[in-house]
């Protein structure tokens, strides 16, 4: 789930033990709320887990604009624009945001980072800039262009190809308003320069992404204590968000039960949790900006035959995922992999239900979806550095869903989960 791109509908550690969940255990034991606070005593025991958190440095930060600069001479590309979004931050450590006003930044392909900013925004700004990187701010009036700032950066700096690159996140109104006053120039679009640096995690990266997941289980792992019968999605939500709090962490997770557990991103309709029912868990936080995103899927009470079949069946794909993610290899195969055993099983083929709906994973890092994914027609080849989710939902309409998700990260020696994959239906963490 994407913390960016989809919002949430919403201790002791367990190890590998068996993770029974009996409502009747559950209504006794395991939902005991401090009185004063109103809190679940064993969400209120956790204990904050942001020791250790080290932030992306500065050097980092200007190796990330040097790489970007030299895929912009293979691109024959003179400078991007980037607004003040998730890529800003990623370059600089500049956190803005859009609005009506158009403010961003140029990297040019050679030379410093300069600003274009509303003029009344500019103390502000220079508050937020790292001059490390480019402390020169162009400044636009209200009746002003700031579209020949972003022109003029670029002529300034130097022309050689006559194309200037947009940020996938640069509104339309902007990348043409600088179209139409551009000219001699393309505007092109700039992935293969922001999606070629940010694919590719360094080893900071990855201790931060293996932060918040070891952030997420330790939430989940408190928050899943509390579950009994009669309890509303919206309760597990928040419990588990209270977990995330007292870890240090804001985050959250989308709750979805019984026969909404089959529509991968929920219902709007109100669910309550009984025995008997299948409980889907989706979510996480971000450490320094990366995020997490794991699933864990349980049954209150004794699971049916059926769902414990369905449950391991949906293992063995995520297996079979993880097990084609070899270098060299294309994203498809991955795909491909996780679907044939679904498929073998019975289900539908392709995106067909009951079966598999979706691709098998998508690309982490700053944002829960980002480049690239586990699916059909996806040519990229695994390489060190990139980070997937694994997650080869199970679909039934009218009965339930089963997602296990666990994201990794490819190193040299090949893929690595940053979570230990559920053992079994009673045991969601390993």
């Amino acid at each position: 789930m994407s913390h960016n791109r989809r919002k949430f509908l919403g201790v002791a550690a367990m190890g590998a033990g068996a993770f029974s969940l009996s409502a009747n255990v559950f209504a006794t034991n395991r939902s005991q709320h401090n009185i004063s606070s109103g809190m679940p005593s064993v969400i209120e025991s956790l204990k904050p887990m942001t020791d250790g958190v080290m932030p992306i440095s500065v050097n980092e930060r200007k190796a990330r604009i040097a790489k970007a600069q030299e895929l912009m001479a293979k691109e024959k590309i003179d400078g991007i624009f980037i607004e003040g979004t998730t890529t800003s931050f990623y370059y600089t450590g500049m956190r803005w945001g859009q609005s009506e006003r158009t403010f961003g930044l140029v990297i040019p392909a050679s030379g410093a980072i300069a600003y274009v900013c509303p003029k009344f925004e500019e103390d502000r700004a220079r508050e937020l800039i790292n001059p490390v990187f480019g402390d020169e701010v162009r400044c636009w009036e209200e009746h002003e262009s700031p579209y020949a700032l972003i022109l003029g950066i670029i002529k300034d700096r130097g022309v050689k190809y006559h194309r200037i690159g947009m940020e996938e996140r640069v509104r339309f109104f902007i990348a043409d308003g600088v179209r139409k006053i551009a000219t001699g120039f393309e505007v092109v679009d700039a992935t293969s320069i922001t999606a070629g640096c940010r694919m590719y995690k360094s080893d900071a990266e990855i201790a931060l992404m293996q932060k918040a997941s070891d952030v997420t289980i330790v939430a989940y792992q408190a928050a899943f204590q509390t579950i009994r019968d009669g309890m509303s999605q919206s309760e597990l939500a928040g419990n588990i968000s209270m977990a995330f709090e007292k870890l240090g962490y804001s985050g959250g997770a989308m709750v979805i039960v019984g026969k909404y557990s089959a529509l991968p991103h929920g219902s709007i309709v109100p669910q309550t949790i009984h025995e008997g029912d299948v409980i889907l868990i989706d979510g996480g936080t971000s450490c320094e900006g990366y995020a997490s995103d794991i699933s864990r899927t349980i049954v209150l009470g004794k699971p049916t035959q059926r769902q414990r079949d369905v449950w391991n069946i949906e293992k063995a794909a995520q297996d079979a995922a993880f097990a084609a993610i070899k270098i060299g290899a294309t994203c498809e195969s991955v795909d491909h992999a996780a679907r044939s055993v679904i498929e073998s099983a019975g289900f539908g083929k392709q995106y067909k239900l009951p079966g598999l709906p979706h691709r098998t994973g998508h690309g982490i890092g700053l944002e829960g979806h980002e480049w690239t994914n586990f699916v059909k027609g996806n040519m990229t080849k695994i390489a060190p550095g990139l980070c997937f989710s694994n997650e080869p939902t199970i679909s039934i309409p009218g009965e339930f869903g089963i997602r296990l998700e666990d994201c990794l990260y490819i190193g040299n020696d090949g893929p690595h989960f940053f979570s230990k994959q559920s053992i079994s239906i009673e045991q969601p963490f390993g």
